[in-house]
């Protein structure tokens, strides 16, 4: 098998990605698409990325397709990641909320389900039994099957404060020690949707937050433009709207006030 990719090769899995997903491989991500991709060379007993790639693109072959969008997008996630806009929930967002309708979140980039069920802690603490939603949304499905689970290891949920822990996690034991499983009443209210945010948008409803974070770095301006457009119609009035701390909504969009950097609310 060759190791290397082409720079022909690499092209093509540009186009694929960016064509599927909306997202802009970099020639620095040279090396990641190689290093992501060998097994499935391996596995398949092709010898270049080009056959690769016409494997792919062949008919009928759209759960080979969806193993490679897994492997091409997956993101780095973790238990209340900036912390400021968590604070900005617990502290603003949710104390402002008129009660008579559920409160609801979109974690539109939702990974492997860290933020939104961090997003349920606090939405579990302020409401209680009252009616309340996240919705946990992403473009890869093994994600998203892992989301589902809400089980993980223990080194990944230092984020988590000990209340937390001790109201709404459970410890592995025996075969499952050095692991935690969220408990099913939280997991019960949070629901994990595949969404392809580069494609039309599915019934979602009405949200009262969103949150897209750290997934724009992977977009160009254009498709950061028609993804913003998208999705702001299903914020409600007066909600709010967070991104990347290193991310900004400059030329991006309109009919959004800026509260502090990263957080926004719909006028």
């Amino acid at each position: 098998m060759n190791t290397t990719i082409s720079d022909q090769e690499f092209s093509q899995f540009q186009k694929l990605i960016h064509q599927l997903a909306g997202i802009h491989l970099s020639r620095e991500k040279k090396a990641m698409v190689c290093g992501r991709l060998a097994k499935r060379l391996e596995q398949h007993g092709l010898d270049t990325y080009g056959e690769y790639f016409q494997l792919l693109t062949a008919a009928s072959n759209a759960a080979e397709l969806q193993v490679a969008v897994d492997l091409l997008t997956t993101n780095e996630t973790y238990f209340f990641r900036e912390p400021k806009h968590f604070t900005f929930l617990r502290d603003k967002a949710l104390p402002a909320h008129k009660p008579g309708r559920a409160f609801r979140v979109w974690s539109a980039a939702s990974s492997s389900g860290e933020e939104a069920y961090s997003v349920a802690m606090l939405l579990a603490d302020h409401f209680g039994d009252a009616p309340w939603e996240v919705v946990g949304s992403d473009i890869s499905s093994r994600v998203l099957d892992k989301a589902r689970s809400g089980h993980y290891p223990l080194e990944r949920t230092d984020g988590i404060s000990r209340e937390h822990l001790s109201r709404y996690c459970l410890k592995g034991v025996g075969p499952q020690h050095g692991t935690l499983l969220i408990e099913r009443k939280l997991r019960e209210r949070v629901n994990f949707l595949q969404v392809n945010l580069s494609k039309d948008l599915p019934a979602l409803g009405e949200f009262d937050l969103i949150m897209l974070r750290n997934v724009m770095i992977y977009f160009n301006l254009d498709t950061k433009r028609q993804v913003v457009q998208r999705i702001l119609p299903l914020l409600r009035y007066g909600g709010h709207f967070l991104i990347g701390h290193s991310e900004t909504l400059n030329g991006v969009a309109d009919g959004l006030r800026m509260l502090s950097p990263s957080i926004y609310q719909k006028l």
